[in-house]
């Protein structure tokens, strides 16, 4: 780790996509890059190809997984993208993780002062994508690098031909056939009757989110990355509204702004949606 004031990764990442497994994998160098761009550059570039291939890991859980190379200093990052871009494997030669169990638990972590200036570093990461990935029928593990290190999969189950509509697209369509229903545009300033505030005993209560707040937030956990125009285009609303909307959210902390100027939902944002979709309270 350098001690100047920007932590400059000086190694390439490598993304090795497979389009099967009868032949060779496509490579794609990340190039060395302060920290906070490296980070973002191997999670996005991992989360479109992983989408290209017809995957459907969100971009938050990419994004927690990424974060930890900086436990092992960026040392030969490689992420590879399997079964149709369902499966993720993140490996490095840092120094490992002698005490996987405990890292998968909230509170844990061992990032340094330095670290914290690029991540959290609060032991919150692991313990989220295990949680999410259980609920979707997916799975993560931790395991010894070949020869030092550590390589970390996560995957999702892949969906059957005749699946039923997501519990996100339910709710999506919940929300607009509801609105419409009462006589009013979806993207309207009506306060939404679905809101659900997280309470440790599982209890609903108006958070103050609108129809298309919630129909937002949605849309960013089935897409992983939306910016003003992306969303303008979803929601049917103006640019300048779509900017309103995602400002207001992060305001609140439900997404967060990434370098390259669009949205991702943040861990409070995703844990919202979680419960929304668990709870069933929408429409």
């Amino acid at each position: 780790m350098q001690n100047s004031e920007e932590w400059q990764v000086g190694t390439l990442a490598r993304i090795a996509v497979y389009d099967d497994m009868l032949s060779a994998p496509r490579i794609i160098d990340i190039a060395p890059a302060p920290v906070r761009d490296f980070i973002e550059s191997i999670a996005s570039t991992a989360y479109e190809f992983s989408r290209r291939l017809g995957g459907s890991l969100p971009y938050t859980v990419i994004r927690e997984i990424t974060e930890n190379f900086i436990h092992a200093n960026f040392a030969q990052c490689t992420v590879s993208i399997l079964d149709g871009g369902d499966t993720i494997r993140f490996s490095d030669q840092g120094p490992g993780i002698p005490k996987k169990s405990l890292v998968l638990q909230p509170g844990v972590s061992s990032a340094t002062e330095e670290m914290r200036k690029y991540i959290k570093g609060v032991g919150s990461g692991l313990p989220i994508v295990k949680e999410y990935l259980e609920r979707s029928q997916g799975f993560l593990s931790i395991e010894d690098n070949a020869a030092e290190g550590v390589v970390v999969t996560i995957a999702v189950a892949a969906p059957t031909l005749q699946a039923a509509p997501s519990p996100a697209s339910a709710i999506s369509h919940s929300l607009r056939d509801t609105a419409g229903a009462q006589g009013h545009d979806p993207t309207s300033p009506v306060v939404s009757q679905t809101a659900v505030e997280l309470q440790p005993d599982g209890g609903v209560a108006h958070y103050g989110l609108l129809p298309r707040d919630e129909k937002t937030l949605i849309l960013l956990l089935e897409e992983g990355m939306l910016g003003p125009v992306d969303l303008a285009t979803s929601l049917g609303v103006s640019a300048p509204t779509a900017t309103r909307i995602l400002q207001k959210l992060e305001s609140m902390d439900m997404v967060e702004i990434t370098h390259l100027k669009k949205r991702i939902l943040s861990n409070a944002g995703h844990a919202y949606v979680q419960r929304l979709l668990s709870t069933g309270k929408a429409g």
